[in-house]
């Protein structure tokens, strides 16, 4: 069954944070990795507080072909980057281990990552790759898989995050009730009725991206044929 685990490496010891080097404050989004033929360009976004100094290391590197900047907004610019993937042994490893890389943040001494891996032997095998490999990784939360995009949260709200746990600490769902519905609406400043429809699609989500998603993946599981 897949686990998606929060690491955290330092910015110097793979090769994509060396090249998205920071010189001071700021922070580096990885919006996307796209695999175009056999490099994986990676798309993603920088405040113009740091461009300038940003843009000459990048250029500068050796590794990196070219950067293009695709679209700006506000005080943010989007950029894609040609460069050599083979040279990072950090993401080769990622992809060798069959890793989906969910979301990355940089700053100037360290890079934070959100990644999917398909069994919680493949994250281990990745844990034992980095060490081989000398790239210190710190693990931070590890959870089941949920549907691909629903996050952390598992797709719940915060809204209806923040109702269903107020209703539980309450005691709406204790025998006997606790609090009721009229009760949480009062608490939360909003009307029963839309405390009763955060409940529902609360709860809905949850299931939909837990329970259910859950037993589909060990139905494929079972039903993909085994290797003789």
């Amino acid at each position: 069954m897949a686990v998606i685990a929060h690491l955290r490496v330092p910015a110097d010891s793979f090769e994509l944070g060396r090249i998205l080097e920071l010189e001071a404050t700021g922070t580096i989004e990885l919006e996307n990795m796209v695999p175009l033929g056999e490099k994986a360009v990676p798309f993603f976004s920088v405040s113009d507080a740091v461009r300038e100094s940003f843009e000459q290391n990048v250029e500068n590197h050796p590794s990196v072909e070219r950067i293009v900047e695709v679209t700006r907004h506000d005080d943010e610019r989007l950029y894609s980057l040609d460069w050599n993937i083979g040279r990072d042994v950090f993401l080769q490893g990622v992809i060798e281990l069959q890793g989906q890389l969910l979301s990355a943040t940089g700053t100037v001494n360290t890079w934070e990552f959100e990644i999917r891996f398909p069994t919680h032997e493949a994250l281990s095998d990745f844990q034992e790759y980095c060490s081989n490999a000398h790239i210190p990784l710190e693990v931070g939360r590890i959870y089941n898989p949920v549907r691909p995009g629903t996050g952390m949260w598992y797709g719940v709200t915060e809204p209806q995050r923040e109702t269903l746990m107020r209703a539980v600490q309450g005691g709406y769902y204790s025998i006997p009730r606790r609090m009721s519905t009229q009760d949480l609406a009062d608490d939360l400043g909003i009307s029963d009725q839309a405390v009763t429809e955060r409940l529902r699609r609360a709860i809905e989500t949850l299931t939909e991206n837990t329970l259910i998603a859950m037993e589909e993946e060990l139905a494929e599981e079972f039903e993909q044929p085994q290797e003789s």
